[in-house]
C-alpha cells in the first residue's frame, strides 16, 4: 500500500477487511516483515479518528495482528521490533498501538515484559506517563497499564528505582517529582464514572512500593547495580507530604474492601504495613477510614479458609501496628470486644470453624492481643487480670515487632489474578454464619 497517496474507505467494514490483508500475509524474511508491521502502523493511523474511536476499537486493532501469521509465525523478532517502537515512536497513534499490542502480548508471555526491562523500557514508559495524559487520555491510559503489568511480574532494578551510583539526585530515575506528580493525580476529581477511584495510578503506587521494600532487603539482582537499596520514595512522598495527599489513603482502605484478587490485596497491606510502622505516617489516615479499616481487616481474617496462612499471617502484621501506632490507641476504643473475639477465633480457643492453628498465627495473634488498650481499659485497671490471658487462654509476654517482619511482609506475593479463597462464598471453607459479611460485623460507613 502507498502512503504517499491519498486513500479513502467508505465504510468501517472496509477498513477491517483491509487490516486483515495486511497482517495474513505469510513473510518469510526479515525485510517482508519489516515492510508489514510498517504498513500496519502506517494504515491504522492514517484512520483513527474515522475507525479507532473506543477502547474496544484500538484493542480489536491490536488483537488482529496479534492473532495474525505475521505474529504467531515471528513472535519474538515481531516483539523486539515492537520494543524498539516504544523506545522511539513519538506519533500518538502508533504509540498506542504499539502499547497495546506489547500489553497483551505480555500478559499472555511474561518474557515480553522482561525483555522491555532488559531494553531499559521502564524509564521510557515513566517519562511517557508523565507527557501524555494531557495529550490523548486513552494513550496515556494504556502505557499506566503497561507501567503496571511490567513492574509487577519482574524484580526492578535498583538503578530504576533511583539507586544512583553517583548518589546524585540529578540522575535519579524515580525522583520525587514523578511519585508526587502519581499521588496529585489520585486527589483530582475523577474523570471517569468506572475509575471512582484512580484505581490504574494507586497500583502503579502500591506496585513501586513494594519493588522498594523487595530492593532494601535482597541483595542487587544485577552486579552493576549500586550497592545501596533506594530510598523507598513512595513513603518518603508521605512522610513530609501526606496531609496534601490524603484521598490516596481513604482509597486504598476502599479498594481493599472491595478486593477478591490476592496479589493486590497483597500489595495493599504492604503499604500499610509501613505506613503504621514508620513514625511519620503513624495518623497519615482519618480516624474514620481506620475504623473501616479494622471492620475491613475483621472481615477478612474470618472469611480467610485454613489453607490461605501466608495472606493470613499478612493481615495479623499488619493489624498490629494498626492498634498499636494508630489513632485507634486512643479512646474511644473502636470495637475492642469485636477484636479481642477475632482473636480468640484465630488462636483456636473454642472454635470449630478453624483446623489446629500454626505456630506463626498463634505468635502474631499474641502480639496483637498484647496491645495496650486490649489488654485492659481504664475501668479494668482496678483488676489486675489480663483479660487477653482469660479470652485467649495462651501465655502473653511482651511481643514487640519481630525483626523479621517487615523482610515476611515484604517476601509475601502471589500470581496475578489468583482470587482470595473465601469462607463465606464456599471457595475454601465454610460458610461461618451462613450470610452477611461472613462474620456478622457491621462495616463502618455501609448499610
Amino acid at each position: 500500500m502507498d502512503f504517499d497517496v491519498a486513500y479513502t474507505l467508505e465504510n468501517a467494514q472496509q477498513f477491517w477487511d483491509e487490516l486483515d490483508d495486511i497482517v495474513s500475509s505469510h513473510c518469510e524474511t526479515q525485510n517482508l516483515i519489516d515492510q508489514a508491521l510498517k504498513s500496519y502502523l502506517a494504515f491504522t493511523s492514517s484512520f483513527t479518528d474515522e475507525y479507532l474511536v473506543s477502547e474496544y476499537d484500538w484493542a480489536k486493532c491490536a488483537y488482529k495482528l496479534l492473532d495474525s501469521p505475521l505474529f504467531t509465525e515471528h513472535r519474538s523478532y515481531v516483539r523486539r521490533r515492537m520494543i524498539g517502537r516504544l523506545r522511539r515512536e513519538i506519533l500518538a497513534p502508533r504509540l498506542h498501538l504499539v502499547a497495546l499490542i506489547l500489553l497483551y502480548d505480555g500478559r499472555g508471555a511474561q518474557k515480553t515484559f522482561e525483555m522491555m526491562l532488559e531494553e531499559g523500557l521502564f524509564v521510557r514508559l515513566m517519562d511517557l506517563v508523565q507527557k501524555t495524559r494531557d495529550e490523548d487520555r486513552m494513550l496515556w491510559q494504556s502505557l499506566v497499564e503497561l507501567l503496571y503489568e511490567m513492574s509487577r511480574i519482574q524484580r526492578l532494578r535498583r538503578e530504576d528505582l533511583g539507586a544512583s551510583k553517583a548518589a546524585d539526585p540529578a540522575t535519579e530515575v524515580i525522583d520525587d517529582e514523578f511519585i508526587s506528580y502519581l499521588f496529585g493525580l489520585v486527589e483530582e476529581d475523577p474523570e471517569d464514572p468506572n475509575d471512582p477511584y484512580h484505581y490504574p495510578v494507586i497500583r502503579i503506587l502500591l506496585v513501586l512500593n513494594e519493588q522498594y521494600m523487595v530492593s532494601a532487603h535482597a541483595p542487587p539482582s544485577n552486579p552493576a547495580d549500586p550497592p545501596d537499596a533506594p530510598t523507598n520514595k513512595v513513603i518518603k512522598v508521605l512522610c513530609f507530604h501526606g496531609s496534601t495527599f490524603k484521598t490516596f489513603g481513604e482509597n486504598i482502605i476502599l479498594l481493599l474492601n472491595r478486593e477478591s484478587e490476592t496479589c493486590l490485596q497483597l500489595l495493599i497491606l504492604k503499604l500499610l504495613y509501613l505506613l503504621f510502622t514508620t513514625s511519620a505516617t503513624y495518623e497519615y489516615f482519618y480516624t474514620n477510614d481506620l475504623r473501616v479499616l479494622v471492620d475491613v481487616m475483621i472481615r477478612n481474617l474470618l472469611d480467610l479458609p485454613d489453607e490461605s496462612e501466608p495472606l493470613r499471617h499478612t493481615y495479623l502484621r499488619v493489624l498490629y501496628p494498626l492498634l498499636e501506632h494508630t489513632q485507634l490507641r486512643h479512646p474511644p476504643y473502636y470495637k475492642r470486644d469485636e477484636v479481642l473475639k477475632l482473636l480468640e477465633c484465630l488462636s483456636g480457643v473454642r472454635s470449630n470453624h478453624f483446623q489446629p492453628v500454626d505456630q506463626t498465627t498463634i505468635r502474631l495473634v499474641s502480639r496483637c492481643a498484647n496491645v495496650p488498650w486490649l489488654r485492659s481499659t481504664p475501668e479494668e485497671n482496678a483488676h489486675p487480670e489480663n483479660p487477653a490471658h482469660r479470652v485467649l487462654g495462651i501465655s502473653l509476654a511482651h511481643h514487640g515487632q519481630s525483626s523479621v517482619s517487615l523482610m515476611e511482609v515484604a517476601s509475601k506475593s502471589e500470581k496475578p489474578g489468583v482470587i482470595t479463597p473465601s469462607r463465606r462464598l464456599g471457595t475454601g471453607g465454610t460458610n461461618l454464619d451462613g450470610g452477611g459479611n461472613g462474620n456478622g460485623v457491621e462495616i463502618a460507613g455501609e448499610a
